[in-house]
C-alpha cells in the first residue's frame, strides 16, 4: 500500500502514515483528487467526519488555494487522530480532533463537509450523520460530498437488493442540489450543494 509517485506531497505522507498504522480504510485516488478540485474552489473552513489517517483530509489541504482557509476534522479512535496528526505536524491550516463528528457542530457552518456515506446512513451506528444533521452544519453554496458509494442507474436507488435511503435522501432533499458521480467504474459520490 504505497502511495504513487504523482500524488501531492501531503497525500504521500498520509499514505505513509496509514501504512505505518496498519489502516487500510481510506479515501481511494479518485474521490481524493475530486476533494482536491472542489477545496480549490472553497474558502472558509472545511470539514471531514471520519479521518482514518488523513488520506481524504490531506487530498482537501492539496487543494487549499487560500492562507486562512482551515480544514478541521474529526476522527473517533484516538489512535488514528494521533497517527492523522502527525501529517498535518506544523500545519496551522488543519486541526485534527480525537472526537466523533458531533464535537464539529459548534464550529461551522462549513464551506465543504466531506464524509463517509456509511456515516450519512444507518441510524444505529454511532457515526450516524443524516441530511438533517448536516443540513444546518454547511453554509450557503456550501458542498457535501459523500462517498464510499456504488454506483446505481435506476430509481429508486438500491443497494444489495434494498432501496437505498441514504441516497434517495440526498438526491430529493429539496434544501440541496445533489448529483451523483462516479468516480470509477465501481465507486461514486454525491456532491450536494446548499440551496
Amino acid at each position: 500500500m504505497s502511495a504513487p509517485p504523482d500524488l501531492p506531497a501531503v497525500v504521500g505522507r498520509a499514505f505513509a502514515v496509514s501504512r505505518r498504522a496498519g489502516n487500510v480504510s481510506f479515501c481511494r485516488n479518485e474521490t481524493g483528487r475530486l476533494l482536491a478540485t472542489l477545496a480549490a474552489t472553497r474558502v472558509g473552513t472545511m470539514a471531514e467526519f471520519g479521518t482514518g489517517c488523513g488520506v481524504g483530509t490531506a487530498w482537501l489541504r492539496s487543494g487549499v488555494r487560500d492562507d486562512e482557509t482551515r480544514i478541521l476534522t474529526a476522527e473517533r479512535d484516538a489512535d488514528l487522530a494521533r497517527a492523522a496528526s502527525t501529517t498535518f505536524a506544523g500545519d496551522d491550516q488543519v486541526e485534527v480532533v480525537a472526537a466523533d463528528w458531533s464535537t464539529l457542530r459548534d464550529r461551522g457552518p462549513y464551506s465543504l463537509l466531506f464524509l463517509d456515506a456509511d456515516q450519512a446512513g444507518g441510524p444505529g451506528s454511532p457515526d450516524h450523520v443524516d441530511v438533517d444533521a448536516v443540513a444546518d452544519l454547511v453554509e450557503a453554496g456550501g458542498i457535501v460530498v459523500l462517498d464510499d458509494l456504488t454506483p446505481c442507474e435506476q430509481w429508486p436507488p438500491l443497494t444489495h437488493g434494498r432501496v437505498d435511503t441514504t441516497r434517495e435522501r440526498w438526491l430529493t432533499d429539496d434544501r440541496f442540489t445533489t448529483v451523483e458521480v462516479m468516480v470509477a467504474s465501481d465507486a461514486s459520490t454525491l456532491i450536494a450543494t446548499r440551496r
